[in-house]
């Protein structure tokens, strides 16, 4: 008779289940920009027009002459320099009529002033800066949510279409080529670097100041510059992304879109926050960290 001297041991426990990774963001802030924001390409087009003016073919300076100047072809100038006389055979040159003067420095200078103005000979480069700029403001205040971006696109090609079926592009591009728009270097410039200025300042400084901060379980909302903030409970909160507009949200807003968020309660609010970069991704974000609190709390 043999005797186990080993009793069975009782099976270990199972481990217990590893919660899932939580992957949801701890805080998501969403900033509500200002129109300007929208204005990018006019200082963009602003600062590339004025490099093209100062360096690439066809730049060259402006001389201001008096009216009834005369423009000569294989012409000869004659001009002293101190007690010698010479000259410049076959030179082109404009003439300004007798008894006026070219622009000068100030009324007691004798000697014409030097050409010092930079621009370029084109004359379209200041109609493509006329036209991006009123593009930008057309689009920035009339908004086409929705299908009405589509509707325009729409008949913005078969608009084209029936222009060149019936051969009237030519005659209306030669109609535009009458038109002349000259705009310096310097005045490119000057628009530039003010209107990237304003830009800066509303979109990196004022704008930051109307933003909601999403965290589980409440946001904090600040509507206007130098307001104080406003703390909301998620729960019963819903948020609606409204319909976006193809010229302004995609084309210029990179993305952005407008956001609506209601609260729950006897005291509902609603907040709209307008013109949100990366709207998609933040809204996603968002109902991710909601959801993570919903069922943290079950």
């Amino acid at each position: 008779m043999s005797t186990n001297l080993n009793p069975p041991q009782a099976p270990a426990p199972a481990p217990a289940p590893t919660p899932a990774a939580n992957n949801s963001p701890n805080e998501v802030k969403i900033i509500s920009h200002s129109p300007i924001f929208y204005w990018w390409p006019v200082w963009a087009m602003g600062f590339i027009l004025a490099l093209v003016t100062w360096f690439m073919p066809g730049a060259g300076f402006m001389v201001v002459v008096p009216k009834g100047s005369q423009t000569l072809h294989n012409a000869e100038v004659r001009y002293p320099i101190g007690k010698e006389i010479k000259s410049l055979p076959d030179v082109e040159v404009v003439a300004a009529p007798a008894g006026k003067k070219l622009p000068r420095k100030d009324e007691n200078d004798p000697y014409p002033q030097e050409p010092t103005i930079h621009m370029s000979k084109y004359k379209g480069l200041g109609v493509v800066f006329a036209v991006t700029l009123l593009l930008v403001i057309l689009i920035t205040n009339v908004p086409l949510r929705g299908m009405w971006s589509v509707v325009v696109i729409i008949t913005i090609f078969l608009l084209a279409v029936i222009l060149a079926l019936a051969g009237l592009w030519e005659r209306l591009l030669n109609t535009l080529d009458l038109l002349a728009i000259y705009i310096n270097g310097g005045g490119y410039l000057f628009l530039s670097v003010g209107l990237f200025i304003i830009w800066a300042v509303a979109v990196f400084f004022f704008d930051r100041q109307r933003y909601m901060v999403f965290t589980p379980g409440q946001f904090k909302v600040c509507e206007a510059v130098g307001d104080s903030e406003q703390v909301y409970d998620t729960a019963g909160l819903t948020f609606h992304r409204q319909k976006g507009d193809i010229f302004r949200h995609y084309i210029l807003g990179l993305g952005s879109g407008d956001l609506v968020v209601r609260t729950s309660g006897a005291q509902a609010h609603q907040f709209e926050m307008n013109n949100v970069l990366w709207i998609g991704r933040k809204v996603r974000l968002i109902e991710s960290m909601v959801r993570t609190k919903r069922v943290e709390t079950k």
